[in-house]
């Protein structure tokens, strides 16, 4: 556990509302609890159970370019539109909950209704579910079966018993009958997964494909709101693993809903190995960068968000910086300024997470040469070299690691150094392709969970 007292777990909590501002004074103490659900899971905890994240998303605010297609984000966002998105839950579960996140909203974002079902065959990103395992969602301790999600803020659906083995796919559907107003919602652009919208309030419908006369349905390449789904599982047996990263990690060059981005092969494995009590959690964004810039909020601003106050985490992972590096002039005054507060900020995190009771491991940065590619340069280069030097030799006892993973190694070319090897390229010189993506899944450490 990453927190040991009851006012600790509580706070936690609270931290999770909104992503850099505290609670609005004007929110009674109970409304927050009701609005997080903290009636259900402080209130009856059990001492041999807890809450562990076994599915995340990143969420940050939606570009422009990635907003609902037409007619779903005009006259308000998803304006009495269902949205239906599918999730690769990590865990084994007979309990679950939902963290829905309003986190980059500019208004409040009111939910309807909500249901929870298998899709059809358990398949990711399909239009359809299973009905005969059709559940609602309920909110405030089954007084609501909608909510109103304040800006800045994220609720929890009620907890709710769906039975379910590890590596599963669930499907949400949510209703909006006023939709959101304004242009800024959160979302997670790089879902790798469909989401399929129709208008009305089609939550029970078996398939939001050819709902109706008059009605639209449009599907699209990106999550929105959910957050997080997390299970109520044993409290000395599980725990949750977060890795920390950018487009590498969420998954581009993977193949559209086939969850194989690099974690999602690397759960398999752990199951094949029988580690089936960690929960893996994709806290990785396209274009984000460490230190500034970037796509979302900076690694730095958002790590204790992503990492130290997920729910159940007991190992975090660190792999990010080359966004950092190959967005940044390539004159070695400002290479070397990058590489040090690179390494700065890994000692950071890794303290923090520490600190927390929570073990760390750290990734090498990928290589990025070859013709074509915009990040592609000596100095650049010797800026990797340098800061993937420092990651291997700080690694064990006393050290900024508990462990490494030398990915920069494993999908590199070894007589081209700089280059990523020719199986593994994706084809931009910087992405691996799905063999890559194994490729690193294979040679990550097991025994980091032991």
């Amino acid at each position: 556990m990453v927190f040991i007292t009851l006012s600790g777990f509580v706070t936690a909590l609270l931290c999770l509302v909104g992503w850099v501002n505290s609670l609005p004074s004007s929110v009674a103490d109970t409304e927050r609890g009701e609005l997080l659900g903290l009636g259900d899971s402080v209130g009856s905890a059990a001492d041999d159970y807890h809450w562990v994240a076994s599915w995340t998303s990143m969420p940050q605010l939606v570009e422009s370019s990635n907003m609902p297609p037409s007619p779903f984000s005009s006259g308000g966002v998803f304006k009495d539109a269902t949205l239906r998105q599918t999730l690769h839950l990590s865990l084994s579960a007979e309990r679950i909950r939902i963290q829905i996140s309003n986190t980059f909203g500019g208004s409040d974002l009111p939910i309807t209704a909500a249901t929870i079902a298998l899709p059809t065959s358990g398949k990711a990103g399909v239009s359809s579910i299973d009905n005969t395992t059709l559940k609602p969602l309920t909110f405030k301790n089954g007084t609501s079966e909608g909510i109103t999600i304040p800006r800045g803020q994220v609720a929890y659906t009620d907890p709710i018993e769906f039975p379910i083995p590890g590596q599963t796919n669930i499907a949400i559907s949510l209703y909006f009958k006023t939709g959101q107003t304004g242009s800024s919602i959160t979302g997670h652009p790089g879902s790798r997964t469909t989401s399929w919208m129709a208008s009305g309030n089609k939550v029970s419908e078996a398939n939001l494909v050819g709902t109706g006369s008059g009605s639209t349905t449009k599907d699209t390449k990106h999550w929105y709101f959910l957050s997080a789904v997390e299970a109520w599982s044993p409290l000395n047996t599980t725990s949750a693993f977060i890795i920390l990263g950018d487009s590498i990690t969420d998954g581009r060059g993977s193949t559209d809903d086939g969850n194989n981005r690099w974690p999602d092969l690397l759960l398999a494995r752990m199951h094949q190995a029988g580690i089936n009590n960690v929960g893996v959690n994709n806290q990785a964004a396209g274009g984000n960068a460490v230190l500034s810039g970037g796509l979302g909020p900076t690694l730095l601003s958002r790590y204790k968000r992503d990492a130290l106050q997920q729910q159940g985490v007991k190992y975090v992972m660190i792999f990010e910086g080359v966004n950092d590096i190959g967005s940044s002039s390539t004159d070695s005054g400002t290479q070397n300024s990058i590489a040090n507060r690179l390494i700065e900020a890994y000692k950071q995190i890794a303290k923090d997470c520490k600190a927390a009771g929570i073990k760390v491991i750290g990734g090498t940065i990928t290589p990025f040469g070859g013709n074509g590619q915009g990040y592609s340069n000596p100095t650049r280069e010797q800026t990797r070299q340098k800061v993937n030097e420092w990651i291997l030799g700080n690694s064990g006892q006393g050290k900024t690691f508990d462990a490494v993973v030398d990915f920069g190694k494993i999908i590199g070319d070894p007589a081209a150094k700089g280059q990523l090897a020719k199986q593994y390229d994706g084809g931009d010189h910087l992405h691996p392709n799905v063999r890559g993506y194994q490729a690193m899944a294979d040679g990550f450490p097991l025994e980091f969970f032991k």
